[in-house]
């Protein structure tokens, strides 16, 4: 049976690395508890959607193995993934609700930078260098919308939202933090994380 195996020469991540991340992802499996109770549908359906993208992503990323036979199915549900991604993003602009619209378009940006970081040749430095610029200002555009969502936390009619909102974004910042900690480790372990495509990730 065919397999997809992880190169024995690539160091392993360090313990304390793993629990870190994987403590993340569950906070973040939290979210969609809390966005299920004290949320809107557009914002539940977002964020479970992310969350599948980003565990996908992980596997792409991470070296994980994996028979060849399930891809397809990864792959199917990568695509309803991305859809309920697409969804929340109509929904965000019917509601006009433009913080989230725009929060959402930017990680679609971060997203698209990650898929191209996998995908570019190692030598190509300047075209890394200049994704990286690129990704950075968007770090940074999604740092300030956590922050507006911090100071809406205490003049909005519904601070609890708010709060929850600006929790969120600090957890995904951190994950996609990790994400690119092991894209950068596969390339300067000499590896390439396998080109399975992540169509999107999240809120």
């Amino acid at each position: 049976m065919a397999r997809v195996t992880v190169d024995p020469s690539k160091p392993r991540p360090r313990r304390g690395f793993v629990v870190f991340k994987w403590s993340i992802y569950a906070l973040l499996a939290g979210d969609v508890v809390l966005y299920s109770l004290y949320g809107r549908l557009t914002e539940l359906i977002d964020t479970a959607a992310w969350l599948v993208l980003l565990m996908l992503f992980e596997w792409e990323t991470g070296g994980w193995p994996l028979r060849a036979r399930w891809i397809p199915a990864l792959h199917g549900v990568r695509l309803l993934a991305s859809i309920a991604v697409v969804i929340a993003v109509a929904g965000y602009a019917l509601e006009r609700v433009w913080l989230d619209f725009f929060n959402e378009m930017t990680w679609l940006g971060v997203v698209a930078l990650l898929e191209l970081e996998v995908r570019l040749p190692r030598g190509a430095v300047r075209l890394h260098r200049i994704r990286r610029a690129i990704a950075a200002a968007l770090y940074v555009a999604l740092v300030g919308f956590l922050l507006t969502w911090a100071v809406m936390g205490f003049g909005d009619e519904n601070p609890q939202a708010a709060w929850l909102d600006t929790w969120d974004a600090l957890l995904w910042l951190v994950a996609f933090v990790v994400i690119e900690l092991n894209v950068f480790g596969a390339r300067d372990a000499g590896a390439r994380p396998r080109r399975t495509g992540l169509a999107n990730a999240p809120r």
